[in-house]
């Protein structure tokens, strides 16, 4: 749903929220997805609509460190918190490790999917305090996301390869 289709009097609310380390306000309809907020109200148009309800996680974002659904999550419950879009992620023209790890083991094919496998991933190495996961577990962290190009061999290897990066002292 945009913004067109919304009620023909939607309720307007001001709301700001901190998006990749800037803040934003926007006047927006309560119902209003965040997924919509970013790609339609900000640009933002590296977080992808593939499903529309939650199932394929292709709009997945960062939320105060946690990976979250873009589409089936309300931009009014993003105020007061941290919203990291795949556009944030690198660091002073630097990639993040983990985007570093996808393009060294081409872990995706069109790269509609990889934006938010790998904003899903950062969350998950996140919680892990530097520890290496087992592969299992980056399979079972990535099973909510669905990659039909059929990468998945290659994106755990990237997975594997940026925590055991990460897990290195500087």
């Amino acid at each position: 749903m945009n913004q067109l289709q919304h009620a023909e009097s939607p309720e307007l609310r001001e709301i700001t929220v901190s998006v990749n380390g800037r803040t934003q306000r926007a006047e927006v309809p309560d119902d209003l997805p965040l997924l919509e907020f970013l790609r339609e109200t900000l640009g933002l148009t590296g977080t992808k609509c593939g499903c529309g309800y939650g199932a394929c996680g292709a709009c997945t974002v960062l939320m105060d460190g946690t990976p979250i659904r873009a589409c089936t999550t309300r931009v009014g419950s993003a105020v007061g918190k941290r919203v990291q879009t795949i556009e944030g992620l690198a660091q002073d023209g630097q990639l993040d490790p983990v985007q570093e790890a996808f393009l060294e083991h081409e872990a995706y094919q069109c790269g509609f999917c990889t934006p938010g496998m790998i904003l899903e991933v950062c969350g998950f190495l996140a919680t892990l305090g530097g520890r290496i996961p087992e592969k299992d577990e980056v399979r079972q962290t990535l099973r909510r996301h669905i990659c039909r190009c059929g990468s998945y061999q290659r994106i755990v290897a990237a997975v594997m390869d940026a925590a055991a990066k990460q897990s290195r002292p500087a």
